[in-house]
């Protein structure tokens, strides 16, 4: 059985995966990078001036999809904003290329929970597997 931990693992091996938001109606979908298990959670990254910060601001209802050796890996996910520092250097630490752009207190960095969330590993040679975290 699958769990949140191999989501996670599963990302970030992938190194690139995409994430969608909603603007008014219309999908944005555009490339990410970040995963991290935070107190038991996962949590994705972004800056706050970006338009993707205000989207699930608006909107917190994210999918993410990732494709690796032939598996992809779907979450359908509510991003809940986690304002703690301790939250934000957690991050970095586990991304630490991100520090030419970002620190935890540059009032710019900004980490999100997915709460609510429904993780499927799908493939075209084996069943599917559901998680939920």
């Amino acid at each position: 059985m699958k769990t949140m931990e191999d989501a996670a693992a599963f990302l970030k091996e992938a190194g690139t995966y995409y994430l969608a938001t909603d603007e008014g109606g219309q999908p944005r979908v555009r490339p990410f990078g970040t995963a991290n298990i935070f107190e038991g959670k996962l949590y994705i990254q972004t800056g706050k001036r970006k338009p993707v910060s205000k989207q699930m601001h608006a909107n917190p209802r994210i999918e993410i999809c990732a494709f690796k050796d032939g598996t992809w890996l779907r979450i359908a996910a509510k991003a809940v904003e986690d304002d703690r520092r301790e939250a934000r250097k957690s991050m970095l630490d586990a991304y630490p290329e991100l520090r030419a752009m970002y620190d935890e207190d540059d009032g710019n960095t900004e980490v999100f929970c997915l709460e609510d969330a429904e993780a499927v590993f799908s493939s075209f040679t084996a069943p599917e597997e559901r998680i939920a975290f």
